[in-house]
């Protein structure tokens, strides 16, 4: 369909979009934003809106540059593009837009006997000055989303992408530029350096997507200005299958949930701990759904335009290293297991004697590498999840309603989905984040909202006041009251 609206490399950018931010630059945009944040917290519902459904149309009418940016960083096709960074974060502006309104409304609140004469309510107020910092698996969703909800909640918005996606970063960048005026929403490009510009701002909220390792440096800075932070982290995420799973079923979402964008995602499952009973009936389950999402020889997945690549050399040399220790100490490939270095490609790989020493059972693998751990119950399933951090997704496979919910009782994670994967990440109405190592408070749909909004509690003084009835001096009669009050709420 032709556009009326000017492509994004056809609108006129900055030098500044163009590469990366002085720390000059970065200063002097948060002291523009600075002084616009009470412009910009003031406006209603309706010109929020407004300013979400100009960037939806944007994004619609330069979807392709999006594409292309994608398959040149992450050789992701554009069906994945669409599935995986497009279309969730449409829907977070859909969903944002028909709800801002409600969200928006202060939500009275009962009053009890103690407060009569008195009515409480909590606002949602703008944060202030915030900061976003997106990761590289998905360069685009991952910033986008979170602006969305901050622009939702009021504020004015710096956002960093990664720069080991720089045609993403670049898109982003004149996308923004060509929606909102820097006061309002500004980009800065750039490496470690413009990232450790921006944590030294006093910013009064930073929402971070990343590693954890980068997490605790966000929240040391953060805590430097007393900033809330919300760390959106990672970790090992498990799925366990039991003996009463559909095996095939488990295998092929598994598969799909561990592959997609080639193990580069935060909530990805990293290993499976299988009943032991179905465990080699799992491994062949996934064999032939990897062939069938990838091809069933070496050449046909390598030469797949439905699958992604590593995102750097150093990324494949870690993955690469991981591989040949398990190797090394007796670990077994089931399926897969080629490289390529100078196409940064690894082929999906399942590996299956692990032997405990192997260093990738240590962190999160993030990559694409699945592990096939045997268990002969559940309860050591949940021993095995209870010995490590706390993971950002747990995934449960039963027919067994009892030992699901044993499952979901007796660990934490920072979400679950029961017998599928991945998908809970694009639930409008679900919270997504971590708890303890993968994560600090939630995003999406109303959480999102609310994350970057202070609940500010107000409450209004009618008539009469009993408060007046306990002010000093403190008489026999006061004394009288308070004993009488005491003994009736107890």
């Amino acid at each position: 369909m032709a556009s009326s609206t000017p492509a994004i490399d056809s609108v006129p950018a900055s030098d500044q979009i163009l590469r990366s931010a002085s720390t000059s630059e970065v200063n002097a945009a948060f002291a523009l934003q600075r002084a616009n944040r009470w412009t910009v917290a003031s406006r209603p519902a309706s010109e929020r809106m407004e300013a979400l459904r100009r960037l939806r149309t944007a994004i619609l009418e330069t979807r392709e540059e999006l594409y292309e940016a994608l398959w040149t960083d992450l050789h992701k096709p554009a069906a994945e593009a669409e599935l995986t960074e497009l279309q969730p974060v449409l829907n977070e502006i859909g969903h944002t837009i028909r709800h801002l309104k409600s969200w928006m409304k202060p939500r009275r609140v009962r009053t009890p006997l103690t407060m009569f004469g008195t009515r409480g309510e909590i606002r949602c107020e703008p944060k202030g000055v915030v900061l976003v910092i997106a990761p590289w698996n998905f360069p685009f969703q991952l910033l986008i989303d979170p602006v969305v909800a901050a622009i939702a909640a009021g504020n004015v918005v710096c956002a960093k992408p990664s720069e080991k996606t720089p045609h993403v970063s670049r898109y982003i960048a004149k996308l923004i530029a060509r929606v909102f005026p820097p006061e309002d929403v500004a980009v800065f490009q750039g490496d470690a350096e413009v990232a450790k510009a921006l944590l030294a701002l006093p910013f009064d909220h930073i929402f971070f997507t990343g590693s954890t390792m980068l997490g605790r440096i966000v929240m040391e800075a953060a805590s430097k200005h007393l900033a809330s932070v919300t760390l959106e982290l990672g970790g090992k995420s498990p799925a366990i299958v039991d003996a009463s799973a559909d095996v095939a079923t488990a295998a092929n979402r598994i598969v799909w949930g561990r592959f997609v964008n080639a193990g580069q995602t935060c909530v990805a499952p990293d290993y499976v701990l299988v009943h032991e009973s179905i465990r080699e009936s799992f491994i062949e389950h996934a064999r032939t759904a990897i062939g069938r999402y990838y091809g069933t020889t070496d050449d046909d997945r390598r030469s797949s335009a439905d699958y992604c690549r590593i995102i750097d050399a150093p990324a494949f040399d870690r993955l690469s290293g991981l591989i040949d220790d398990a190797l090394a100490k007796g670990a077994v490939v089931s399926v897969g297991g080629q490289r390529d270095a100078e196409d940064l490609f690894i082929a999906p790989t399942i590996l299956a004697e692990i032997p405990a020493d192997a260093e990738i059972l240590e962190g999160e693998i993030f990559g694409p590498i699945l592990l096939v751990i045997g268990v002969r119950s559940i309860d050591e399933a949940i021993a095995n999840v209870r010995s490590r951090p706390k993971p950002l997704a747990l995934y449960v496979f039963s027919r067994d309603q009892a030992a699901t919910e044993r499952v979901l009782s007796q660990t934490s994670a920072g979400g679950s989905v029961v017998n599928n994967v991945v998908i809970h990440f694009v639930h409008p109405n679900l919270p997504f984040g971590g708890v303890g190592e993968s994560g600090i408070g939630n995003g999406h749909g109303e959480a999102g909202f609310r994350t970057f909004s202070h609940e500010r509690s107000v409450m209004r003084q009618g008539w009469p006041a009993l408060f007046g009835w306990f002010y000093p001096p403190y008489t026999d009669r006061v004394v009288k009251y308070v004993g009488a009050l005491t003994k009736w709420l107890s």
